[in-house]
């Protein structure tokens, strides 16, 4: 085996790439542990719930998964239809968690806080160098202060919990907080209406989370006087936030884009484009003041959608070898390079593509593309199975990576950044998010 005898392999995160990681492990006959900081599987998927995916079912479950919930007599749902994120958690991932094979070994509430090898930093051990590294065991550190021994660690922790900044050179704008925006996929025409209806709400970013939070606006407008949408972008041209149209393969997506072009046009959605947010503020009767240069974008409420990006702290001890630029690793980095490649054209990529100088840490699943939009869920199951396999000894199976994905126009979620959320969601892109009505997640 590839990790180190006597402890289990932790498994970082209960979502749909977690949890397929589990199974795989499970049918492998492989000790592991899953550590979920939230109270149930898929949390984080759990609270954009009332968004529809624009991949379906077929391209939503992982093979290893589905074979573990069909021993439990589970029925899959219908391969054609979109589930919403809601579906996604209630019919498969929830599920999942509680087959017997993996349900006892799912810990909810255990955060990590810190990953490393036990008696060793990130240079040397107490001067001693750095013989006997590889054999010891990975240390896990919780945040209420409890540590676990493991043999090697998967973190598929994703990116929902890092949303990326408004601020348009990279870090947050003058006076940027939290507290000031509203967080990508709010349930505008459920949950969260009263927070927008007959009010003015500019949405910032340019990909699929945009998109959905835009139409949901559009649509609330039809039936609240008083409310005006405002979609403010980095970019002056919108052309791949429009996507592919009929020519998309998954024609959910390309009805997205479509409809947005048309909302725009009409002038029910407000386009303010070319706007680098360089600052954050209140004005003096309580709007959200946007400022780049000598113009102002004026709103009761502004919705972030400017995507996720991965936050690698916890493992800030490990020798990882990231790319400077993606924050993938550097030998994925070419082959999700969203210069190059839609999600649909990423090449099959597994184990070898996701190792580091660190042997026996792997990170899959949307957190794995660092910040390329290009990851879809499909793409976070095979990374997963291959994961598995390496760790398992059987390099065969874990080389032999097999991807059939959708090749589509356009599928990048944070595209002002010149790619695209997941998001994404899961064949879905989640604009290095987590789940948007793309079908990315982590």
């Amino acid at each position: 085996m590839s990790q180190v005898a006597g402890c289990p392999v932790v498994v970082i995160g209960a979502g749909p790439v977690g949890l397929a990681a589990a199974a795989h492990l499970a049918e492998r006959g492989v000790e592991f542990l899953v550590l979920e900081s939230g109270t149930s599987a898929a949390a984080a998927i759990d609270e954009w719930r009332h968004v529809r995916l624009f991949s379906p079912w077929r391209y939503d479950m992982d093979a290893a998964a589905r074979r573990l919930l069909e021993r439990s007599g589970w029925l899959a749902p219908d391969p054609d239809q979109l589930p919403t994120g809601g579906d996604l958690v209630d019919r498969y991932l929830a599920p999942l968690a509680k087959t017997p094979e993996l349900a006892d070994r799912i810990r909810y509430g255990a955060e990590v806080v810190a990953v490393t090898r036990l008696g060793f930093d990130r240079l040397s051990n107490g001067g001693r160098g750095t013989a006997g590294r590889e054999q010891a065991p990975f240390l896990v550190r919780l945040d209420d202060g409890e540590e676990l021994l493991a043999g090697a660690v998967i973190d598929a922790a994703g990116t929902w919990r890092s949303p990326n900044v408004l601020g348009g050179s990279g870090i947050p704008a003058r006076g940027e907080t939290a507290e000031l925006l509203v967080p990508a996929l709010p349930d505008v025409l459920g949950a969260d209406r009263a927070r927008f209806a007959g009010r003015r709400t500019a949405v910032v970013g340019a990909g699929h989370s945009a998109a959905t939070t835009l139409l949901d606006l559009a649509e609330l407008a039809e039936t609240e006087p008083g409310t005006e949408v405002v979609w403010v972008v980095r970019g002056t041209s919108q052309e791949r936030s429009y996507g592919g149209g009929d020519a998309d393969e998954l024609p959910a997506r390309g009805a997205l884009g479509a409809r947005l072009r048309r909302l725009v046009r009409s002038g029910r959605v407000e386009l303010v484009s070319g706007f680098r947010i360089e600052a954050v503020g209140r004005s003096a009767d309580g709007q959200v003041e946007l400022t780049a240069g000598d113009r102002t974008v004026v709103a009761d409420a502004v919705v972030n959608s400017t995507g996720f990006r991965p936050d690698h702290a916890i493992v800030s001890e490990l020798r990882l070898d990231l790319d400077p630029v993606l924050g993938s690793t550097r030998a994925l980095a070419p082959l999700i390079d969203p210069n190059v490649h839609s999600c649909g054209t990423v090449p099959p990529h597994g184990a070898d593509e996701l190792g580091h100088p660190e042997p026996g840490y792997y990170a899959v699943g949307a957190k794995s593309y660092g910040r390329a939009p290009t990851f879809l869920l499909a793409t976070g199951y095979e990374q997963a199975r291959s994961v598995v396999a390496a760790l398992a000894g059987d390099w065969e199976a874990a080389r032999d990576v097999q991807l059939n994905l959708p090749e589509t126009g356009v599928c990048s979620s944070n595209l002002v950044y010149g790619e695209g959320e997941s998001g994404g969601g899961l064949l879905t892109v989640v604009d290095q998010q987590v789940g948007t009505t793309s079908g990315c997640c982590g």
